[in-house]
């Protein structure tokens, strides 16, 4: 579980903006928005992020996602550069460092991990658990002349003599000490936890473009996901779909085959590929007693993308996972959009989701939402990401009784466009 996550001089975001999942002292919607943990936090289930476009919402998402690849997808090469831009709209920071945080639980035990990084390599890295006090796992510096790390280990870690050496030999100056590690065969107890938060708990960035059947047909296949939760939810959400059935395809679409033939792989990689059925799914709908079945590319954009979000909701409700979200409201009917988050309250127990949203109606419901889930972000002068929480405004501005979504159209919140008029001169010509 996520406790607080933090980015500097990231994309569009220049000073230090943190979204932090700890819970205010309100108990409004305790039991389905509230969890709570063996260090006495109090955590929230749920982050959901408005903002005008080009506000700096998805950015917080890349910049998550990007942690998540720096730790489990380390680069091979000294030469190759991170993906990643600083802020660009100052003179200053594209020749400074950039900055993520974050602070999380893993099997109990709270963990706080720092990176400090450009285009070419990680400058300082830091890591430290509580159990119960604050402690040092690793320390991290590079010399960037030398292009070298140097890492030290805290003195409650357990590591023979050749640790330390092994590790900063398989740490490229751009790997993070995690993706070092994960190149070596040494053995590390409080290392291995962290990656296995990373790799287990914490998922890939979905954007409007995932396509996230394929993947959910994938877990259904290997029963990684139960396909009557996923009949369940689409039965809950009006979708007249009596079954899911899961077949072979047994012809490599065309595509598919150009793609593999153009890898650079061993032949008999490819022969393999190429002959391991794929898995397709069809959608059963029962009509005046009659079953007729669809193939998932004839179902509409909605109940494709909810087919794929009932899948994760499977993964929520049974595991502990975090999961962000670009536009959860896209290709989704509003009211489908309060019945799937309503869903993810009210029956996971220890999951997160992060996401971004255009949906306004949620804030016409105090009943539904707590102030210290929903966030904002915003453009400040300087053109650079301003985020911050419903629940930090003072109570003059927001009351329990206030309409959040009138006080939110109206602008008082932030976080909308700042709109011209709408007429527009296509009849100047360029001076």
């Amino acid at each position: 579980m996520i406790i607080n996550f933090s980015v500097q001089n990231f994309g569009s975001i220049k000073e230090k903006q943190t979204l932090s999942f700890e819970a205010d002292r309100s108990d409004h919607l305790e039991e389905h928005y509230i969890i709570n943990t063996n260090s006495n936090l109090r955590l929230l289930k749920l982050a959901l992020i408005y903002g005008a476009n080009a506000s700096g919402k998805t950015t917080i998402l890349k910049a998550l996602d990007f942690l998540r690849q720096l730790v489990l997808e380390p680069v091979e090469k000294k030469t190759d550069t991170l993906n990643f831009y600083p802020f660009l709209f100052d003179p200053q920071t594209p020749k400074q460092n950039s900055i993520i945080s974050i602070d999380f639980i893993q099997n109990e035990v709270r963990y706080s991990y720092e990176v400090e990084f450009n285009k070419n390599a990680i400058s300082k890295e830091e890591l430290h658990f509580f159990n119960p006090n604050k402690a040092n796992v690793f320390k991290r510096s590079t010399d960037l002349d030398k292009q070298f790390s140097e890492i030290t280990f805290g003195n409650k870690i357990k590591k023979d003599k050749t640790f330390e050496k092994t590790l900063e030999s398989n740490t490229l100056w751009n790997n993070s000490v995690l993706g070092g590690f994960l190149k070596t065969n040494i053995e590390s107890k409080e290392l291995k936890e962290v990656i296995d938060w990373f790799a287990t708990h914490l998922k890939r960035l979905i954007l409007t473009n995932t396509q996230l059947d394929n993947s959910i047909t994938r877990n259904v296949a290997n029963s990684e996901i139960n396909k009557f939760d996923i009949l369940n939810v689409l039965k809950k959400a009006d979708f007249n779909i009596s079954d899911i059935i899961l077949k072979e395809d047994k012809e490599m679409p065309e595509s598919v085959l150009k793609i593999l033939t153009a890898l650079d792989l061993p032949k008999e990689e490819i022969d393999k590929l190429i002959n391991t059925p794929l898995k397709k799914i069809e959608f059963e709908h029962t009509v005046d007693k009659i079953k007729y079945t669809l193939p998932i590319s004839q179902e509409s954009q909605g109940t494709q993308r909810y087919y794929g979000f009932s899948g994760l909701l499977s993964l929520l409700v049974r595991k502990s996972i975090i999961i962000p979200i670009d536009e959860l409201e896209s290709s989704l009917h509003p009211e489908l959009f309060t019945h799937f988050l309503l869903s993810f309250l009210i029956n996971s127990k220890k999951s997160q989701i992060i996401a971004t949203t255009h949906n306004r109606e949620i804030l016409n419901n105090k009943d539904i939402f707590r102030n210290d889930s929903i966030w904002f972000t915003d453009k400040s002068e300087t053109c650079a990401t301003e985020l911050y929480s419903l629940s930090d405004f003072d109570s003059s501005i927001v009351r329990d009784t206030s309409n959040i979504f009138n006080a939110y159209k109206a602008g008082k919140l932030g976080g909308t466009p700042n709109l011209g008029d709408y007429y527009i001169d296509f009849n100047d010509e360029d001076k």
